[in-house]
Formats: C-alpha cells, structure tokens, sequence
C-alpha cells in the first residue's frame, strides 16, 4: 500500500494512494494515523495536475530523527577517495532538514558546491531499541525514496558533517511511503534537468539494511515515523540553481524538487 501524506484545504491528513497513472491517481483518506490500525474512510479526493491547488503532496513523514549511513556502496566511497568502513558509519540529518516532494531545495549561502545523493529510505513504524536482526522486519513501516542533499565543499573544510547536511531543506523525502516491498534488490536512478547522473541497486549496499537497523538500535531508541537513509549508489555530482532534480526508486515511485537560491 502506498501512503501518502498531504493537505487539503489546509488541513493535513494521511490517505492511500490508488491509481497507476499519474492522472488518475486518488487518495482514500485514512482515519487516524497509519502507524497503528486503521481504517480508509472512503472518502477520496483527486491527486491529479488539476488537482493541486487544493491537495499537495508533503514529506510522507515528519521524523523525529533522520539517521543516514555513509559510504554503504563502494563505488561511492570509491568515486570520492574514501575508504570502504568495515561497519556502519552513521549521521544525523534534523527533522527541520526534511522537505516533500515539490518543495524547494534551497541552495545554502555557506556553500559552493551542492550535491545530489540518492537514497532508499526506510520508514519505521513503532517504536524499538537493540532489534536482533530476525525481528527488523517487524519493526519497519515501509520505504520511500530521499535526496541526501550535501554541501561537498563544507564536508570536505569541517571535516564533521552537521552543517554540510543537515542544513534546512536537505533532506527531500517522498512521495509516500510503499508498505508492501521487497528493498533488497531495487533499482535507483537519479537525473538533474532529465539527464541521468545515477544509476545502481540496493543490492549493491555493502550493510544491508537488517545490518543498519540493528547497529543503530544497539545505541538509541527509534520512534514511528524516524528515518534511515541507507546510503547512495556512485554518480553524485553538482546541482546548481535552477536544476530540478528527480530521484525515482523502482517499485515506490519518483520524487522530484528544484534547486532555488536561499533568499
């Protein structure tokens, strides 16, 4: 099932996706929230290109935290002189870096070199802390698609990673959430103004995505809603102002977001 989250007339709610055609695509909007039982009300609304003044996309989830894992393809840690880690090597990204699909990336006045990173994001569904590898299943709520969006150059001079990505707007997340898929051998592709910069699979993540979850519970607490980005597949490059950027990830569906200066 996809779930999506979105307002309507200003007021915000949760509601599944229906459709395969993106002019005929409805939202059931849902009673309640999706991270316990639900219920569709069965009152749908339109999520068709006439539809948008009155029903816009926003980030699937508003997370807690946003815990992202580096250099997890090795052409990636490759393409830019790292070393392949030998376990997990985790960052923050803050919940006020996180953007939906159709907002607006705004390029920091800190930087001069902004980059693309595609990423497969896992959504977690309750509440848990030191998961054993066997129950991460249970413990997640499904997949969307991200854009760890990095200032290079400010990475590379501060050596730590709070600034370079977690500045506001760096963290697109969308356009829902796919509860029902098997993220082990997905293809994820990212273009800048319809040319392809990126391209591979998740089954080329050096620590699965079981290894992710368990190394990060055995130090915090994960609540519904969180965040773990997974790591991006080589191909990350330059975004200037003006770029639309699209991330699609097979069997979840394409986000997309423009590059504008920070006014």
């Amino acid at each position: 099932m996809r779930i999506a989250r979105f307002s309507i007339d200003g007021n915000v709610a949760f509601g599944a996706v229906e459709g395969d055609k993106p002019d005929e695509l409805v939202l059931d909007i849902i009673k309640g929230i999706p991270f316990t039982d639900f219920e569709l009300s069965g009152t749908k609304v339109p999520l068709t290109p006439d539809s948008r003044t009155r029903v816009r996309l926003l980030p699937p989830v508003l997370p807690n935290k946003v815990v992202a894992f580096g250099r997890n393809y090795a052409e990636h840690a490759r393409e830019l002189g790292n070393e392949v880690p030998d376990a997990p090597f985790a960052f923050f990204k803050p919940a006020t870096s996180v953007i939906g699909p159709g907002d607006e990336i705004q390029y920091p006045s800190f930087s001069q070199e902004l980059h693309h990173e595609a990423e497969l994001a896992v959504v977690i569904g309750r509440m848990c802390r030191e998961v054993p590898r066997e129950r991460v299943k249970d413990v997640i709520f499904g997949y969307t698609c991200a854009n760890d969006i990095t200032a290079r150059d400010v990475q590379r001079r501060e050596k730590q990673w709070a600034r370079a990505k977690g500045f506001d707007t760096s963290c697109p997340l969308g356009p829902w959430v796919e509860t029902e898929l098997d993220p082990s051998d997905l293809t994820i592709q990212l273009t800048v103004n319809g040319g392809q910069r990126q391209l591979g699979r998740t089954s080329e993540m050096i620590h699965s995505i079981e290894d992710l979850i368990v190394n990060i519970t055995e130090a915090m607490t994960l609540l519904p809603g969180d965040v773990i980005l997974t790591g991006t597949p080589a191909g990350v490059g330059p975004l200037n102002v003006g770029d639309e950027v699209a991330v699609t990830i097979e069997g979840i569906g394409t986000l997309t977001n423009k590059v504008i200066k920070r006014g």
